[in-house]
């Protein structure tokens, strides 16, 4: 039987089920603004879709009211009443089926679910560090130079090898033509596997890793908390993409539990409920490509640093 408890611990204390239902009302609008811990005052469709309803963090768990009629307030699960017209066991079925939280089945998209064997993490303290192809520029070329290792990319990241390139292209201020700059010059790796050549049919072995693309976020910093606290996701590499205004968030995930494109639906679908933002769609392609630049504050998962390689791992 699900509880209420269960949804509230997968759904940010209920501000998910807002965000769901206030899309249903608002599509392609932004439902829910987080300014620090708090939310700012949003649409309300049960009181003439203005922007009277606040959302309050109370004992752990996001409760609503409106600013302009004293007897609108209550839980999330009140809310969605208001909505599914729904009570009880129903409404919590409900939201289970709506929000694909999928409780009392495996999620196959949390590391917490996936069998041992098959996470890229330590074992008996050994570390197998993920391998995938690199590319010089331009994009065009797509024949790999070598296979790198993910520790690899993040000291070339952090080192000043590409941070020339990286400023030139924040300084030009057309997009087109910062678009060609960065398809001619940037050397690029394509984390999920390695390929004979950048094509999702000449894939030789997948590393396990997943490439999500956040693009033109606001607060990069906030994000960057956020994602690196993820309840879900163990993050392998984060850094700042060549833009300068968006995020490579690289993450593990297990191609014996679902395919890679099932994968990419699934944290796609879980970042819009969590994070309400939109990931680019090219991450569901096998041999994405993604471009290395600057970042002096790149992040790699600490079990990478002086790790104990396992024997067999090769360059």
């Amino acid at each position: 039987m699900i509880k209420e408890k269960d949804i509230l611990d997968l759904t940010h204390y209920g501000l998910n089920i807002y965000a769901h239902i206030l899309r249903e009302y608002y599509p392609g609008e932004t439902v829910i603004q987080l300014s620090g811990k708090e939310c700012k005052p949003a649409k309300n469709p049960f009181n003439d879709d203005k922007h009277t309803l606040k959302l309050i963090n109370q004992e752990w768990v996001f409760n609503y009211n409106d600013t302009e009629l004293p007897d609108f307030s209550g839980t999330p699960f009140d809310f969605a009443e208001l909505h599914y017209k729904l009570s009880g066991g129903e409404l919590r079925e409900k939201l289970n089926k709506e929000l694909n939280l999928r409780i009392d089945e495996k999620h196959f998209y949390s590391n917490r679910s996936l069998p041992d064997q098959a996470k890229t993490t330590e074992v008996k303290s050994e570390v197998q560090i993920p391998i995938f192809s690199y590319f010089n520029a331009p994009v065009k070329n797509i024949n790999p130079k070598k296979n790198l290792r993910l520790i690899d990319v993040y000291y070339l990241i952090k080192s000043t090898e590409y941070s020339s390139i990286t400023d030139q292209l924040r300084a030009i201020p057309g997009k087109g033509e910062a678009r060609k700059f960065k398809a001619s010059k940037f050397d690029y790796v394509t984390f999920s596997g390695t390929f004979s050549k950048r094509s999702d049919k000449a894939l030789v072995n997948h590393s396990g890793l997943l490439t999500i693309d956040f693009d033109h976020i606001s607060n990069l910093q906030q994000l960057k908390e956020q994602l690196l606290e993820d309840e879900y996701f163990e993050t392998e590499l984060l850094f700042v993409s060549p833009s300068g205004d968006g995020l490579k968030w690289i993450i593990p995930i297990d191609i014996t539990e679902a395919t890679h494109q099932n994968f990419f639906q699934a944290i796609a679908n879980y970042i819009r409920e969590a994070y309400q933002l939109e990931v680019d769609k090219s991450g569901k392609d096998v041999s994405r490509a993604c471009f290395l630049p600057h970042d002096p504050e790149a992040y790699i998962n600490p079990k990478y640093l002086n790790p104990k390689i396992k024997k067999d791992e090769t360059k």
